[in-house]
C-alpha cells in the first residue's frame, strides 16, 4: 500500500514548518508515501516556508479546506488517502497506524485521535471532550465518524462517494458530511486510538469556544437535514449532549415566562437541577483526567449547550428566510 498524506493549509505559516515536518520524520518507509500541501490562497509565509521541502505543492484560489482535500486526493498516486490539518503535529508512528488497519479488505476507513499541545482551561476543556467520544467510539467495531485532523481512506472508495462537498466553505462539518456518506453507503469505517496526531490550536478562550460551537451547532443541522436519521443517534455525540441543550433552553424559556405564571418559575428550578444530574456522568470522567476541569466542566457545559442551540435556532431561521 502506498499512503497519501494530504494537508490543506490556508494563511498557516505559524504551524505548516511543525506539521509537515512530523510528517516527514515517519516510521513508515519513505518511499510508501508521499506529502501533498494544498495552498488554499494563502496570504501569509506558508508558500515560502514549504521551498525546498520534499513536498508536492499545489496551489489554488481561497475555495476552503474541503475543495483543498479534493484538489489534493485528485493529484495523489497512493491507494490510501490520510488526511491531517496544517494545525497538527503527527506522532512517528502515525501513517504506520493509519494505513495498518487496511490489510483488512473490509475496511474502507479510520479516524485516529487528538491530543492537546495548550495549556489553557477552555483548550483542556476541549480536548476531555474529545476524549469522552474517544470512550464511546472505543468499543465500537465501526464507527461513522472520520474527522479530517485524522482520518483515512482507501481512495478508490473517496472517489466512489464524490469526496468531500466543496460547498462547505469553511472547516465546519464537511467531515461529518462524508463520513455519514460513507456509513449509509455501507462502508465500514474503524477508530484507532494509536495514531496520534497533537493540536495547536484548540480554543484557547470562552469566547472563542462559543463562537466555535455556534458554527457546529449550524453546520451540524445543515448535515442533520441530509441525513435525518442521523439525528437521533450516531456513534460519535453524547446522547446526553442533546438532553442538555433541550433542559437549558426550556429552563431559560421558563424563566421568561415565569412573570406570567408562578409554576413556571417552579419548573425552571426543576429543569436547573435536571440539567446538573445530565452533567455528572462527564463531570466524573472530567474529574479523573484533570481536577480543576472537572469541577469547571458544568459551567463550559452550559456555554457549549447554549452556543450549539443557538447554531441550531440560527438554522432554523435561515431556512424561514
Amino acid at each position: 500500500m502506498k499512503a497519501s498524506v494530504i494537508i490543506p493549509a490556508y494563511n498557516a505559516g505559524a504551524t505548516i514548518g511543525r506539521c509537515v515536518e512530523a510528517v516527514l520524520n515517519q516510521t513508515f518507509k519513505m518511499n510508501d508515501y508521499e506529502v501533498i500541501v494544498v495552498d488554499d490562497g494563502s496570504e501569509d509565509e506558508t508558500v515560502k516556508l514549504l521551498a525546498g521541502l520534499p513536498v508536492k505543492l499545489c496551489r489554488q484560489a481561497n475555495r476552503g479546506p474541503a475543495s483543498a482535500r479534493n484538489h489534493g486526493a485528485r493529484e495523489a498516486s497512493g491507494n490510501i488517502l490520510l488526511f491531517t490539518d496544517s494545525d497538527c503535529v503527527c506522532e512517528q508512528t502515525w501513517i504506520e497506524e493509519m494505513v495498518r488497519p487496511f490489510e483488512d479488505p473490509n475496511i474502507a476507513a479510520v479516524k485516529g485521535v487528538y491530543k492537546n499541545s495548550q495549556d489553557s482551561l477552555t483548550s483542556r476543556f476541549a480536548q476531555i471532550e474529545f476524549e469522552e467520544r474517544y470512550e464511546i467510539m472505543s468499543g465500537a467495531s465501526t464507527i461513522d465518524m472520520i474527522d479530517t485532523y485524522c482520518a483515512a481512506i482507501r481512495r478508490d472508495v473517496f472517489v466512489r462517494v464524490g469526496g468531500f462537498d466543496e460547498g462547505f466553505h469553511s472547516a465546519n462539518n464537511e467531515d461529518t458530511d462524508l463520513s455519514y456518506r460513507l456509513s449509509l453507503a455501507g462502508y465500514r469505517m474503524i477508530f484507532n486510538p494509536h495514531a496520534v496526531v497533537s493540536h495547536l490550536n484548540h480554543p484557547s478562550t470562552v469566547s472563542r469556544y462559543a463562537r466555535q460551537k455556534f458554527w457546529r451547532g449550524y453546520w451540524r443541522m445543515v448535515v442533520y437535514k441530509r441525513y435525518p436519521q442521523k439525528m437521533l443517534k450516531d456513534s460519535y455525540t453524547p446522547q446526553s449532549l442533546k438532553l442538555q441543550i433541550l433542559t437549558i433552553f426550556a429552563t431559560l424559556l421558563l424563566l421568561v415566562l415565569s412573570p406570567l405564571f408562578k409554576p413556571f418559575l417552579y419548573g425552571s428550578m426543576f429543569l436547573i437541577t435536571t440539567y446538573f444530574s445530565l452533567t455528572l456522568s462527564f463531570t466524573r470522567f472530567a474529574f479523573s483526567r484533570d481536577r480543576l476541569i472537572g469541577a469547571l466542566s458544568p459551567f463550559y457545559l452550559a456555554v457549549r449547550a447554549i452556543s450549539i442551540g443557538c447554531g441550531v435556532l440560527y438554522f432554523f431561521w435561515k431556512v424561514v428566510q
